[in-house]
């Protein structure tokens, strides 16, 4: 029997390692609408809903910025705001601070991409209901990449005051370039447990739990074989998958030992290294929207 996740775990916190803290709160804070909610040396934890954190931030001595799509790594996170009026708001905010934007509609949402200062890949985005999303025989969900409606959005969200990221915001997604797809697959579906949503020719895979769209992006557009982004670059220390119980925790666990795979506890969770060099934590906490 395959492994699947249960179908109600969702992504959690993640984080960063960045070259300047205080440019990077600027930036989490002033254009992407994060708050925040603790600092300690040279790391910041972020958030959307004063409570829980979202984005961990870290200054570490040192780094290099590693040149775009050279290396598997972090391509972009997704943060998903709860409807269109957010979606925006955040898009002019975005414009008010001259951040150069790119722009998809998915069918099943609307996204804005962009960069932080260290050229880590950013999405905000907004899911259509789902109720509209459309599977066809094999299993797949239908998306694509057309151009947003961003007339309608400014139309939406007139008159209206941008206070930062809404609660109710979370992580959506992550989106990684990665060095063989199939090894990534094998990875996040055979041994995690995530399901396949969709694929683009032999370029990159959609996974997900829960039938969410995708939780998870795989490509390889900045070429088979390429390095892992070296932990001595800017990038993504970790993403969190948030799984419903103990239960479940130890499912997952058991899975990754199985696969001869090396875990580390830490602080109650744990942690294990994915083909391209990023950790994944597991924790117990599923609290957001996408599942």
């Amino acid at each position: 029997m395959p492994a699947v996740l249960h179908p109600s775990t969702e992504l959690g916190q993640i984080s960063l390692r960045i070259r300047n803290l205080a440019r990077s709160i600027q930036f989490y804070t002033e254009v992407v609408g994060l708050r925040m909610l603790r600092l300690e040396g040279k790391v910041a934890e972020l958030t959307a809903d004063g409570k829980s954190t979202m984005l961990v931030l870290e200054e570490v001595e040192g780094l290099v910025q590693q040149p775009e799509r050279t290396a598997a790594g972090l391509y972009h996170f997704a943060i998903l705001v709860p409807d269109r009026v957010s979606l925006g708001l955040a898009l002019r905010n975005l414009a008010a601070h001259h951040i150069p934007i790119g722009q998809g509609d998915h069918l099943v949402s609307e996204a804005l991409y962009f960069s932080d200062p260290d050229h880590n890949g950013i999405e905000i985005y907004a899911d259509r209901p789902r109720d509209t999303w459309k599977w066809d025989a094999q299993g797949e969900i239908g998306m694509t990449t057309d151009p947003v409606d961003v007339e309608g959005l400014l139309a939406e969200s007139e008159g209206k005051e941008w206070r930062g990221l809404p609660e109710g915001t979370v992580i959506g997604h992550v989106h990684f370039h990665v060095s063989d797809l199939q090894e990534a697959k094998r990875f996040y579906c055979d041994v995690l447990g995530f399901e396949l949503t969709a694929h683009y020719g032999n370029a990159a895979l959609f996974l997900s739990a829960g039938g969410y769209h995708h939780h998870i992006g795989l490509n390889v557009w900045a070429g088979a074989g390429v390095p892992n982004t070296p932990w001595s670059a800017a990038g993504m220390s970790y993403f969190t998958v948030m799984l419903p119980d103990k239960e479940e925790l130890e499912v997952v666990k058991g899975r990754i030992r199985s696969a001869g795979l090396v875990i580390e506890e830490r602080g109650g969770d744990f942690y294990v290294k994915d083909p391209s060099d990023i950790e994944v934590r597991f924790t117990i906490g599923v609290g957001g929207t996408t599942g």
